[in-house]
């Protein structure tokens, strides 16, 4: 562990050993969102922390409703009703039976 003065800041350097296929994994997701390997693996520890925190039980109806409405805060688009997505998976599931 290397203690490094940065503006008034006291930053830590921690090693990390990893197998090299999931180090590729986390550097070409860190590349896909635009951040260098070590801000994604910083902000993926603060995730796993936050969500620990949130106590993600889902037993009772108000945590419930605050994990949908996280979830559609984060969604695009709009799901299609059911008869339409019925429709697509047997439309899929026939095209691919089909030589």
């Amino acid at each position: 562990m290397l203690n490094v003065r940065n503006g008034g800041l006291m930053s830590v350097r921690i090693q990390v050993i990893l197998k090299e296929t999931e180090a590729a994994r986390f550097k070409s997701q860190a590349h896909k969102e635009g951040k260098s390997t070590s801000a994604w693996l910083r902000d993926a520890g603060r995730k796993a922390i936050e969500r620990s925190q949130q106590g993600l039980s889902l037993k009772d109806p108000e945590s419930l409703a605050a994990f949908f409405e996280r979830r559609n805060e984060k969604e695009r688009g709009q799901e299609p009703d059911w008869p339409e997505h019925k429709r697509l998976v047997l439309e899929s599931m026939q095209a691919s039976n089909k030589p």
